[in-house]
């Protein structure tokens, strides 16, 4: 029997070089880069509409939103890690020629079956270290149905659940509305 070899440790630089050219994206760990899966249309429809929602509201706004071209980067005391959210707004813009946000006011991700024990574990307990992070949007794909995870103001996070196409989130952080009816405007739920 023989042992696995470990993965090839890179530097930050590195790595954002290689996401620069690279056809796939990539999550960064640490020094230890995976792949990342590809998002079924569903799932793409529901960030989409989040987005246009997030943009058309942000309109003329100090806060601005991207999409899931665009890294966060989360710094530990001993590594760093960059992830693709499905959305982001962010108040405090890195430079325009950085590939990723460091200080994300809201942060959205879609769950999709393939994905949702990475995404409601590692990722999620990531995401709330982020000291700027106000709020952080989960959204379920099989359903009309949202978690919110909201700081207060003794410094940790809230959990709110929102289910069915009439609720509305208020983000009050970034003067914005998320009405689960047009998140989920062109998606056809199995009953």
């Amino acid at each position: 029997m023989t042992a696995l070899k470990p993965p090839e440790s890179l530097s930050i630089e590195e790595y954002l070089l290689g996401e620069e050219d690279s056809d796939v994206k990539h999550e960064f760990l640490g020094g230890v880069v995976h792949a990342m899966a590809v998002g079924t249309n569903r799932h793409n429809s529901i960030a989409f509409s989040a987005m246009l929602s997030l943009g058309n509201q942000l309109r003329g706004k100090l806060c601005q939103p991207f999409n899931s071209d665009t890294k966060v980067k989360i710094e530990f005391s001993d590594h760093t890690r960059f992830y693709y959210p499905d959305a982001m707004v962010v108040c405090r813009k890195n430079p325009e020629t950085d590939h990723f946000q460091s200080l994300p006011d809201v942060l959205i991700e879609v769950l999709s079956e393939s994905t949702r024990r990475t995404d409601m574990g590692e990722i999620k307990d990531a995401y709330l270290t982020i000291p700027s992070l106000k709020v952080l949007i989960l959204v379920d794909s099989d359903s009309p149905g949202v978690t919110v995870y909201r700081r207060e103001s003794g410094g940790g996070f809230r959990a709110e659940r929102y289910d069915g196409m009439e609720e509305t989130i208020l983000l009050p952080e970034i003067e914005v509305e998320l009405r689960l009816g047009e998140i989920y405007e062109r998606v056809e739920f199995e009953n």
